[in-house]
């Protein structure tokens, strides 16, 4: 079995490549060969369970990422795409819903074998079986900290507690480009659906920029898959829907100058 947390040092997080449609970088993770002994080496397997760590529910819960029969390649390739990986149909209705708690939380991307993984200090249980691709359920205004790629699974899949919670508020958020750390400040006031109305049209990365210059010189300079793999979201403030919408806007510009969003940031104006 293999406990997938990053792509490389200082990489893109497992879960964010599971979650694409495009499955190439995930299976890259479990292909990668190191050399003999270590955390990252499939040579003695033929088959292979793929995890990856579950950010929104903390650095000790996996997800399923399928099962994998594999194969070394020949000539040998160390510290790179070394196995040829066949997936299997087994367990295949449970990619992405089947989520494991380990006892304690990895350090980095290691291997177990399966016949020891209860002698292990890790003794992995089942924790939840979700019933579509899991992303959790709302965590509270103040505990959100979303990818973009999460986003949209959530608005395609409206996720009744994420759209309940957000429909009912009007906000103040910050968008976090975390390859650089600028930030954009962002509300949502006039929105009949409030918050849950403005980032269903982020959900769209071609639509997402609201006529923000620096955010779509990022989107013509870096493409949406930068947007989906580096865009993050969070609230700073919520409001009751009965807020005025000059209140809002006055708590937006205050977060704008308390972040530096302007000068230093994604904010064009």
């Amino acid at each position: 079995m293999k406990f997938n947390i990053k792509a490389g040092a200082g990489g893109v997080p497992a879960w964010d490549l599971l979650l694409k449609d495009d499955q190439e970088p995930w299976l890259n993770m479990t292909r990668y060969r190191a050399e003999k002994n270590s955390n990252n080496n499939l040579d003695e397997a033929d088959y292979v369970l793929a995890f990856a760590q579950y950010p929104l529910y903390g650095p000790n819960f996996f997800i399923f990422g399928g099962l994998f029969e594999t194969k070394v390649v020949i000539p040998k390739i160390n510290k790179g795409p070394g196995y040829s990986l066949t997936p299997l149909s087994q367990h295949s209705e449970y990619i992405r819903r089947l989520i494991v708690k380990l006892d304690v939380p990895p350090g980095q991307s290691y291997l177990r074998w399966y016949d020891s993984l209860q002698e292990s200090l890790i003794d992995p249980i089942v924790y939840e079986l979700a019933p579509d691709t899991k992303l959790g359920t709302f965590p509270g205004y103040q505990n959100v900290r979303l990818r973009h790629g999460e986003m949209q699974l959530i608005v395609k899949n409206a996720e009744p507690s994420w759209r309940n919670a957000l429909s009912n508020v009007k906000a103040v958020y910050v968008i976090t480009d975390v390859s650089d750390g600028r930030l954009y400040v962002g509300s949502a006031s006039g929105e009949a659906d409030g918050l849950w109305q403005r980032w269903t049209a982020y959900a769209n990365v071609n639509k997402l920029t609201g006529g923000n210059s620096k955010l779509e010189g990022i989107l013509a300079s870096r493409g949406p898959e930068h947007i989906v793999n580096h865009f993050q979201y969070s609230i700073l403030e919520i409001f009751d829907k009965k807020t005025r919408d000059d209140t809002i806007l006055q708590r937006e510009a205050f977060w704008k100058l308390a972040l530096d969003s302007r000068a230093n940031g994604l904010n064009a104006n």
